[in-house]
């Protein structure tokens, strides 16, 4: 199986505006824990901006595992039909 295939990116949206676009707050480390917004300016550590988009993570691994479980099935069926030709 290509696990490639279910590779996301899932973009992470500003609680307060909205926004997507962040840069970290310490110039020299652009893995800064603390990211600005570049809309609203408010700043949040990574882990806040994680649990703020819970749902919206949640519901692309909700896609996710339904898109593997079609997948399987029809790699089962697909294979299951051929043996027994």
């Amino acid at each position: 199986m290509d696990t490639e295939k279910y590779n996301r990116s899932i973009t992470l949206f500003c609680p307060t505006c909205g926004n997507s676009q962040f840069s970290p707050v310490s110039s020299d480390d652009i893995n800064s824990e603390l990211q600005k917004c570049a809309s609203c300016g408010r700043e949040i550590t990574r882990d806040e901006l994680i649990k703020e988009n819970s749902e919206n993570i949640e519901e692309h691994a909700k896609e996710i595992k339904e898109e593997i479980t079609r997948d399987i099935t029809a790699k089962l069926k697909k294979r299951l039909s051929s043996m027994f030709k």
